[in-house]
Parts: C-alpha cells; structure tokens; sequence
C-alpha cells in the first residue's frame, strides 16, 4: 500500500466535528484504494493559545515540515482571542513558512444542491495569491490611544509572486476550459495592479490558446451572480480572491461546500486542505456542521498527492448522497448530523 503522513489539525469550534466527520469517508476511500493514510492529530487551538499563550508551539512549522499534507478543521474563536491573533498564530504562518501561495477554490453546484441563483450550470475555478498582496503584514500603528492615532496598511505585490500565480492560473486554464479571467482594480490602484495588468499581458502572449479577460474586482463580483456560467479559472490577488470566493461559495449553496487546497505547486513541503467555513461558533458543539466542504478539501489532497481515482471515487460518492437533500444536514434542510453524513458518503463507497 501506498502510504501518505497526514498532520490532522482539528482547530477551534466545528472544525473539529466536520474533520472527524471527514476522515470517516476519506478512510473509506483511502482504503478502497489501497492507500494508508497516516494520520498525526494537533491541538493546536485558540484553547491552546490560552493555555501556553500560543496558537501552535514555537517549534510548530518543523513539526509539520515531515508530513506529506495537512488537514484543517477551522481556526477561530473571538469571544477568546481576537481574529487577528489566532490567524497570525497558526494559519498564515502554515502558508507562509511553507510558501503556500495557491490558494485554489472551486465553485459548482453538488447534484441535488440549490443555490440562490437562477443559473446552474457553472463550474469555477477561483486561484488566489496566498502569501503577500494586501495580507502581507507589512505597516503599524502609532500615537495608539490618542486623537492622532493612525494605523498604515501596507501591501505587497512582486513580480516573482503574480508572475508564479498568474503561471500557476494560466495552467489550470489550459485543463480547463482555456478561459481566464484575471482581476484587478488598475483604475484605481495604479501602481500594484498595474504591474498585475502588466504581468498578465506578459503571460498572455505565451498562452495563446487560453482566452484572457480583465475584470476590474467590482464588475466580477456581479458577473459572479449574474453570468456565473460565463467564468472557468478566475486568478485575483490576497484580498479579491478572498471577497470573490465567499460569493462562489454563496452561489454554490453555502459555505458547507466551500472546499479549499493551499498548496506549493512546486513541491517539497506539506500543502494544507481546509474547508472554507470559519469555527462557527453559534453552532459549535451541536453535530449539525456540514461536513461536505471539508470532504471535499480531502478530495482535493488525494488528489494533490496523485491519489487522482480516489480523489473522483470519493466526490462521485458525496454527489450520490447530495441528490436527496433530505439526508443532508439542517443548511441543506436536511435533519443528518455530521459524523452520520460522513459516514452515509463512506457507505456509497
């Protein structure tokens, strides 16, 4: 059997009832197809950062370095630690430290599944630039505490990184259906998105056979809901990818099928699987998550790993549950609980 070190990392809320949901079908299908998964399970939370006042250990990002991937759960708990702190504690270091900058979300309709939208048939591929753009960290505040406290934002946008997303969007596009759709705002910021219109006029020309459109980040985000057919790859920066794949995951069902892969196209390092939705705390506790965005993150890792028929088998699996929403879980208007949805997907296997 093939064998594949997972680094398990339930987090905060119900990323640990959606991971334990999760590992249940992708066990199944891990063992159909004569693959052992390896799994070594992590604490590290926002109770974790109350205990040892950090959200992993200061030698956290060696630990993981050995694993051939990672599973997350959901980081976050606000009423406890503040956003910013649990983020910068244990999520953007993973993808920094480990320069996972493709940040890939697809966004289409399950069988079965309702979106708010009249149109059905989309399939999007949103890749955003994970590591720098607009969440790159760089500014400060001073005079904190007075009138004349001001705060400065800094972002960071180089050619070596949108040049390699940009490749990297380019690619996908050319498995795709040839089309991009490349994001920018140059209207307004005329220095940073300059250089990424630029960049992709550049890339453009090698790419020949992949149509290229320029959309300015408000226009897409109603061409989003209003000709969502119209888009295949999508590549935006750090901060637009973010806003665009909340709407894909709106117009997808919800954000319980909002999968994610932030991986290191080049290798060598562990890439990280998540479901897009945060720790939810309004239903932590309750088992009535939905665990598909997270099976789907684990679709996406068996795939990533070259694991490509176990990785179709299993979503093939969630698509036959999908078709009666009754089975689902209360988002979808089902009654399921999370560990009994992920283990009716593991039946269909």
């Amino acid at each position: 059997m093939k064998n594949y070190m997972i680094a398990v990392i339930p987090g905060d809320g119900i990323g640990k009832e959606v991971v334990e949901g999760a590992l249940i079908p992708i066990r199944a299908v891990a063992s159909k197809h004569g693959v052992n998964l390896t799994e070594t399970s992590f604490d590290w939370s926002c109770e974790t950062y109350l205990k040892s006042g950090r959200m992993m250990p200061e030698d956290g990002i060696e630990r993981l370095r050995k694993f051939d991937a990672i599973l997350l759960g959901a980081v976050g708990w606000p009423k406890t630690v503040p956003d910013n702190v649990s983020l910068h504690g244990l999520l953007l270091p993973i993808r920094k430290q480990f320069d996972l900058y493709a940040n890939i979300r697809p966004h289409r309709l399950l069988p079965g599944i309702s979106g708010p939208l009249v149109k059905t048939n989309f399939d999007i591929l949103c890749i955003r630039e994970n590591t720098e753009g607009e969440y790159s960290g760089a500014g400060g505040r001073a005079h904190v505490g007075t009138p004349q406290e001001v705060a400065v934002e800094t972002s960071i946008f180089t050619r070596h990184a949108i040049e390699r997303i940009l490749r990297f969007g380019f690619e996908q596009a050319r498995r795709r259906r040839g089309k991009l759709a490349s994001t920018t705002k140059s209207n307004a910021q005329k220095f940073t998105m300059v250089l990424w219109d630029e960049i992709t006029e550049e890339l453009a020309a090698e790419y020949s056979d992949v149509e290229v459109t320029r959309y300015h980040i408000d226009a897409l985000a109603a061409r989003m809901i209003t000709h969502p057919e119209s888009l295949d790859v999508i590549v935006a920066s750090n901060l637009f990818g973010d806003i665009l794949t909340d709407i894909g995951a709106a117009i997808q069902g919800g954000l319980g099928f909002a999968a994610s892969a932030n991986i290191n196209p080049r290798g060598g390092v562990p890439s990280m699987f998540e479901p897009v939705h945060g720790s939810a705390p309004d239903i932590a506790g309750s088992g009535t998550a939905n665990p598909i965005a997270t099976i789907w993150s684990g679709s996406m890792m068996l795939d990533h790993l070259g694991e490509h028929e176990a990785a179709n088998d299993l979503m093939a699996a969630v698509s036959r549950v999908t078709i009666n929403t009754s089975l689902l879980t209360p988002d979808c208007g089902g009654t399921a609980r999370t560990l009994g949805l992920g283990q009716r997907i593991a039946d269909q296997l």
